[in-house]
Order: C-alpha cells, then sequence, then structure tokens
C-alpha cells in the first residue's frame, strides 16, 4: 500500500507538475494533476467544451465524492436469517408473546415472490443461505402462530429447492451443517409440517453430530468458540451458561444478533437483551448478520481501494481511518480481537502504513490446530487462512519466529485447500480460488502496483461479500464505483504513459543510444518498470528519471562487461571526473564519447529538476553516484580479465554497488516530494536502505545467473559462497543465499515502514522497496530481462486500455 505520508507535499506536487511537464516537452493537455486531461487545457486556455465532455467530468467528479462519502458511514444488509432468531426471542414478562414484535412484522412483509427470505438478486447461486433464512423466518411465524400463508409459501420454496441442502458442492454458511439440521430439529417439536423424508432427517442429524464432535475433540479455543458461535443449530444440547464466557463488553456473542438471540431465549441475559435492543435502535425492524462491522468495513475499503490503485486520490480520508483503527489496535478492541479475519486486515494496513503494531498480537488470534488438524471446511476458513498468509507474508520483519511460522502453515493450508477444490466450483467459490492462487504464486514482495491494480479491476467483483451465518453486503466492501473510477484513472494515467515513451525513445534516438551495438535494447522494460511503480500522473520527472538512468544503467553495465576495452573504460572515468572536458579531443572513441555525453546531459537534466524541487545543487552528489558505480564495474572488469579471484566478502561489498540500482533510486528520491538536506542524502539511514535494496538484487540475479556465468568463466557469489563456506552442493549454497535474501528483504522493509529514529521521509524511502519488489519479480524465475510473461504485463499497463465492459 502506497504510504500516505506524502499528503502534506501533495500542494507542492499540484503547484509544480504543470511547469514541470511543460519544460520537458509534455503536452500541455497531458496536465498531470487531472484526471481528465482534454477537459482541464479546454477549461484553462478558455475554449469551448462539448456538452458530452462535460457532463462526463461530472459524472468521473460525482463518483469520486461518492467514494468519499462512503468513509463517514458503514452500510450494512439486513439479514433475514438473524432477524428470524431475534423474532423468536420471547417477551421476558410473557412467554406467550414475541419480544421483538416488529422483527416478527418485517418478516411478514419481507417475503420473496418465490417464497424465500433472504438477500435477493445473487442468482440462485447461494441456495443453501436461502434455505436457511427462509427456514428461520418460518420456523419465527410457527413459533408465533401468524402469517399461515406466509409459511405454506416458504415451505413450497423448501420443498422445491431442499436437494441443495444435502448438495456438498454447493456453497454453504458458516455452520450450516450444525444450524440447518438442528433449525429442522427444532421444526418438529412446533409440529412443523416439512417436505422431508425420515431418512434423509437423520442422515442431516447424524452429519451434524459428526461436525459437532470434530470440533470438540480439536480442544482449541478457537474451536470451542466456533461451536458456541453456532449455539442456535445445538438447541437444548449447548451449554447456555458455558457459553456465556464469550460475552463480550456490548453485551453480544460475537457480534452476531442470531447467537445473541439464541443464548437470550435460554438465559434471559440483560447484556444480551441491551444488545439486540442497541442493533434494532440502528437498524429499525432487522437485523444485519453482524455488528458492530465499521473497522473491518472500512479497512476492506481502504485495501480495495489500494489494490485498485486509487488510494492515493484519498489520502486524507484513508489516513483518518487508519489512525482511528490504531487507537482501537492500542485499546485491543474485541472488535478486531475477537475476529480474525479483522485482525489480519488491521495488523497489514497498519504496519505497511508505518505503525507499530506488535505480531505477537496477530500470531495469538489464530490457531494452527483450528485450521489444519481438525477441519477447514467452510469457505470463510479459507477467507481467514488467506488474511493470515498476507499478514504474515507481506509485511514480516527479521526474527518474527511465530510470525513466519504462521505464514508456513497458512500457506501450506491455502495449497491443500486449492489442490483439493472441486472443479465444479461456483463463481463465488472460484473466485476465491482464484485469489489464493494468486497470492501464493506473486508475493506481496515481487509484484509490481500497475499490475496488481489493472488486474483488481478486471478480477473485481461486485458480488463480493463476506460469508458468516448469512450473506453480509456491504457497499464499503463491494461497490460498482470502485472498479469504474479506477478504470478511468487506469485509462487516464496511461495515456500520459504512452507520451511520456514516445519522448524517452526520442531521447534514445538523441543521445545515439541505439547505435551501442554492444549493448541490449531494454527501452520499453525500464520504463515499464517506472510506470509500474510510480503511477501518479503527476510524478512525471520521478518516473522519466528512473527510466532514463535504467536504459543508461544498462548500456553502461554491457559496456564494461564485454563492449569496451581496458582503455576505454578508464578513459569515461576519467571523463566523470573532469566533468567539464571536450569531448572531441577527450574522447578515445565513439562509444565512450555517446556514453559521456548521454550521462552528462542526463544528469544535468536531473541537477535542473532537482533545484526545483530541492532549492540548492546536487550535481556532486550525481557525480558521486556515478563514480561510485563506474569504480566497482572497472574492479569487477579487472577481476575478469586477470587471475585474481576475491575473497567473498570482498566480491559481495564491490558487488552490490556495481549492481547499479543506486543511479536510478538515489537521483529520484529528489524528485516525489520532500526536500532533503545534504544530511538526510548522507545518512546512514538511506546509505542503509540502498544496501538492503542493491543485496537483494545483487543475490537474487547471482542466484539465477550462476550456472550461465561459470561457464562463462566470470564470478558469482553462488560458487564463491561454496568455496568460503560449509555448503556441500550448489542447491545448499543457494538455500543459504535465498536466506541470506529473506533477511535483508525484510530488514529492508522495516527500515522503510517504521517512522521511530527515522530521518529520510517516508515517500522517499518507498522507492527502494520499490525497486526491490521490481528486482524480486524480475528474478524470480529467470535472469534478468529475459522472461516472456512480462510481455503481457507491459502491454497491459503502457498499451492497452482497460475496457468499460466491467464485470
Amino acid at each position: 500500500m502506497t504510504s500516505f505520508q506524502q499528503t502534506k507535499y501533495s500542494s507542492q506536487l499540484s503547484s509544480m507538475s504543470l511547469f514541470n511537464l511543460k519544460t520537458c516537452g509534455i503536452p500541455h493537455k497531458l496536465h498531470p494533476h487531472s484526471n481528465y486531461p482534454s477537459l482541464s487545457a479546454s477549461l484553462e486556455s478558455g475554449k469551448k467544451i462539448s456538452p458530452e465532455a462535460h457532463t462526463d467530468v461530472l459524472d468521473i467528479q460525482g463518483r469520486k465524492e461518492r467514494i468519499r462519502s462512503l468513509f463517514s458511514k458503514v452500510e450494512l444488509s439486513v439479514s433475514a436469517y438473524d432477524t428470524a432468531w431475534v423474532a423468536m426471542v420471547p417477551s421476558p414478562r410473557h412467554s406467550q408473546t414475541p419480544c421483538f414484535s416488529n422483527c416478527v412484522d418485517w418478516i411478514l412483509e419481507n417475503q420473496l415472490n418465490d417464497g424465500s427470505w433472504g438477500l435477493p438478486h445473487h442468482n440462485g447461486q447461494w441456495l443453501k443461505d436461502d434455505l436457511s433464512s427462509t427456514l428461520a423466518c418460518i420456523l419465527a411465524l410457527k413459533r408465533w402462530g401468524v402469517g399461515k400463508e406466509h409459511i405454506n409459501r416458504g415451505t413450497h420454496f423448501l420443498e422445491l429447492n431442499f436437494g441443495s441442502a444435502i448438495d456438498d458442492s454447493q456453497p454453504a454458511p458458516v455452520g450450516f451443517d450444525i444450524i440447518f439440521p438442528g433449525m429442522l430439529e427444532y421444526a418438529t417439536t412446533l409440529d412443523l409440517k416439512l417436505p422431508l423424508d425420515q431418512t434423509t432427517f437423520n442422515d442431516m442429524l447424524k452429519k451434524r453430530d459428526r461436525e459437532i464432535k470434530r470440533y470438540s475433540e480439536n480442544q482449541s479455543s478457537q474451536s470451542e468458540a466456533y461451536l458456541a458461535y453456532v449455539s442456535e443449530g445445538m438447541g437444548n444440547s449447548q451449554n447456555w451458561d458455558m457459553i456465556m464466557k464469550f460475552q463480550r463488553k456490548n453485551g453480544s456473542l460475537f457480534n452476531s444478533p442470531s447467537t445473541t438471540a439464541a443464548s437470550l431465549s435460554h438465559t434471559q441475559n440483560t447484556g444480551c437483551l441491551n444488545y439486540l435492543r442497541g442493533v434494532l435502535k440502528k437498524f429499525g425492524d432487522a437485523v444485519p448478520t453482524v455488528y458492530p462491522f465499521d473497522i473491518y468495513a472500512r479497512l476492506c475499503m481502504v485495501d480495495n481501494l489500494d489494490k485498485l490503485g486509487i488510494d492515493w486520490h484519498f489520502r486524507q480520508e484513508i489516513r483518518t481511518v487508519l489512525d482511528e483503527t490504531y487507537s482501537s489496535w492500542l485499546q485491543d478492541d474485541e472488535e478486531i480481537f475477537k475476529d480474525v479475519a479483522t485482525c489480519a486486515l488491521a495488523f497489514r494496513i497498519l504496519r505497511v502504513n508505518g505503525y507499530d503494531v506488535d505480531s505477537e498480537k496477530l500470531t495469538q488470534v489464530a490457531q494452527e490446530d483450528y485450521y489444519c488438524n481438525s477441519h477447514g471446511g467452510h469457505l470463510n476458513d479459507t477467507y481467514e487462512a488467506l488474511e493470515l498468509y498476507r499478514a504474515s507474508q507481506n509485511i514480516i520483519y527479521p526474527n518474527e519466529t511465530a510470525l513466519e511460522k504462521q505464514n508456513s502453515w497458512s500457506k501450506n493450508f491455502l495449497q491443500r485447500k486449492l489442490n483439493n477444490r472441486s472443479v465444479h466450483s461456483d463463481k463465488y467459490t472460484s473466485a476465491m480460488f482464484q485469489e489464493v492462487e494468486y497470492a501464493l504464486k506473486f508475493p506481496y514482495y515481487a509484484t509490481l502496483e500497475r499490475v496488481v491494480h489493472r488486474r483488481s479491476i478486471e478480477q473485481y467483483n461486485t458480488g463480493n461479500l463476506r460469508i458468516l451465518k448469512t450473506l453480509c453486503l456491504s457497499e464499503n466492501i463491494s461497490n460498482t464505483e470502485f472498479p469504474r473510477f479506477a478504470m478511468e484513472d487506469f485509462n487516464t494515467s496511461q495515456s500520459i504513459y504512452q507520451e511520456e515513451l514516445k519522448l524517452l525513445e526520442s531521447w534514445t534516438v538523441d543521445n545515439k543510444l541505439k547505435t551501442l551495438e554492444f549493448a541490449r535494447e531494454k527501452n520499453v522494460y525500464c520504463y515499464f518498470c517506472a510506470a509500474a511503480m510510480i503511477f501518479p500522473p503527476e510524478l512525471h520527472e520521478a518516473r522519466i528519471t528512473w527510466a532514463k538512468y535504467s536504459i543508461l544503467t544498462a548500456k553502461v553495465d554491457d559496456f564494461f562487461d564485454n563492449g569496451g576495452s581496458m582503455e576505454e573504460l578508464l578513459n569515461l572515468i576519467q571523463l566523470f571526473k573532469k566533468w567539464n572536458v571536450d569531448v572531441h579531443t577527450e574522447c578515445c572513441s565513439e562509444n565512450v564519447r555517446i556514453l559521456f555525453l548521454a550521462l552528462r546531459s542526463t544528469i544535468c537534466e536531473t541537477v535542473d529538476w532537482a533545484s526545483k524541487w530541492q532549492g540548492r545543487n546536487v550535481t556532486n552528489h550525481m557525480i558521486e553516484i556515478w563514480m561510485e558505480v563506474l569504480d566497482t564495474m572497472l574492479k569487477e572488469a579487472e577481476w575478469a580479465r586477470g587471475t585474481y579471484v576475491p575473497k567473498m566478502d570482498e566480491y559481495i561489498e564491490n558487488g552490490y554497488v556495481s549492481f547499479a540500482l543506486g543511479p536510478i533510486v538515489l537521483p529520484t528520491i529528489y524528485l516525489v516530494g520532500p526536500q532533503l538536506s545534504e544530511s538526510v542524502v548522507g545518512s546512514d539511514e538511506l546509505r542503509n536502505l540502498f544496501k538492503l535494496m542493491s543485496m537483494c538484487g545483487r543475490l537474487l540475479n547471482d542466484i539465477q545467473s550462476y550456472k550461465r556465468e561459470s561457464k562463462q568463466g566470470k564470478l558469482n557469489y553462488v560458487p564463491l559462497h561454496m568455496i568460503n563456506t560449509d555448503s556441500s552442493s550448489e542447491e545448499d549454497a543457494v538455500g543459504e543465499i535465498k536466506r541470506i535474501i529473506d533477511d535483508q528483504r525484510r530488514e529492508l522493509q522495516r527500515l522503510v515502514v517504521e517512522e521511530k529514529e527515522s530521518v529520510v521521509p517516508r515517500v522517499c524511502k518507498d522507492l527502494f522497496w520499490k525497486m526491490s519488489r521490481v528486482v524480486h519479480l524480475f528474478y524470480m524465475n529467470d535472469d534478468g530481462f529475459t522472461l516472456e510473461n512480462m510481455f503481457g504485463a507491459v502491454k497491459d499497463v503502457l498499451h492497452k486500455p482497460i475496457s468499460s465492459d466491467l464485470k
């Protein structure tokens, strides 16, 4: 997730963006701080705009404001199932009358045309939920002797669809195999005639008993809590006094109106009564399936906006949500710590955004035995495990052993669920497993933001919901406005990227870089990485700088590797040391002249741009960055041309610099907003960020290339590691190096997100993490830029607009 520390720099970005684009040759119509470039240009120039264009802009602005309004409220669907259980609660004064007669009236008024109760318009995908809600409403009406015609119509619906209740291939709400048979059993005590043969009824009761036994034998606190959560399905066999230990401060059991209502019917607990009264006061005559739900819903909204790439439009609103969530975290709020998914989501989002949250609190919420030993049968378990996996994988620090263990077992659980999934899965289950598969295949630290954004937009499920005892829908969690606005934002940004790519191609030609026959041609890939990670339109200069230096470092690396003689390498370094030289007399070859002129002009351009942001001259720092890289590349060239074999430590201390990420990232930090003093630029913190990022890149590269480089007689960390350690095989050496990379990456992420005693602004630190994600992805399966599957990603980010015909 993007850090919202940048908020205070947004006014500076806004005021500088148009000027910066104009000075760089980007057409005025591509004003980067607007989502609607052609309209902005027309308005600023005083030209008339078409009514259609004006309407489009108003629609987009309206969409943005409607999204913004959701931050101040949480909307939840009401639950016929839970309302029915509340309706069944008898009055504490007169046991033959309902305590909440308004809920009975709601049931009478809200039967659907097909005779069922529940959420309409989900195309029959959740028949088990419909059956459960309908049976609960029938029981409530029968309990109080009202609604005979409603009962008959509901019973007819059960008869037509009862086969789904015993169809294991259909998705089920949480606890269905315990609750539904329990309601059928309760129906017999009410003398309710249901279309059910005795054999099927007995089979369902036996399945329920096996399910209860399975959870009981697990003996984990989570299993005990689960059986308490589905208490209404256990009737008189439940120890109602025992389950009251799960009562929360607000009087509820699990924030569940149905569980609380069932408990109130058996215990007459005042806390339960007050909770239900409070929920009805808020929602009227019906209740949701969970309340309160605010923290989870608002965090889901933040997470969705981030994955869609539009979070940067709502920085202040998101900051407010995170501040309030962090306050709840510090207060050990039950709404967070009594729900696994909410706790995992809160931990991940808060830590990524720089809040100090202890991983021990997360690891205590979920128990491995509950997921891996006894069950994991319902969809909510898979969803919870996915959130636990993301939380423990996305943002883990060094030496967090418990969190690492959680990551391991949650990954194993998800892999097992993925392997055992049915080929006939419903739409919701299929979507869930697509998310699981993607999360396992592409870890967070090896993803590119704009690639994730596009996938999230195209795969966005406007029917996304939380599966509890019944379906739970919320505009905050799933909203058609989100993907529409994200699509418009993505396509507008893409048009800007295309103009920038044209400028980059012209720059390459003008600087004769295409004439360097020894060098790889990777312009598009280099710009792709810049656009995929520095995606907000107004960051034009940062994007172009990143891309140009990526191209130049590749050219220079090829020059030192095999394209230049030793005389040429030394000549290039001498030119840098002198800087202001006559290239016509002091360059020993045309290749040296081309490289030096391209480097010098680009550095001068960077210095000019940086001076506008920083208010000072950074020329010396730019030259120092490149001198350090050239010196380390020269040393490697000397090693390659001679017989000297460096020690492992000597190789890596030189190699992390020669990997040449410094000339890409370090200049870019001047162009993303904050003013940086010389003390910040020269700080140990910044140097550590650079070293950790570069170490990951160098070692990842060496793991992927050591076989090829060994054949070519080149130095590489893998064989050096085998020589200097006790590694008995290449496999052992690679395994040990991967552990080093993990440690380096986790320490890098810790430095990036932690704010305590940090002097480097978060928006600058993020650039080091972004580059780390780039190299992790590019070296995941192959050596550098040769990944075939990157072609599609380049097309998606830079060239192919997202269709307005979203799912």
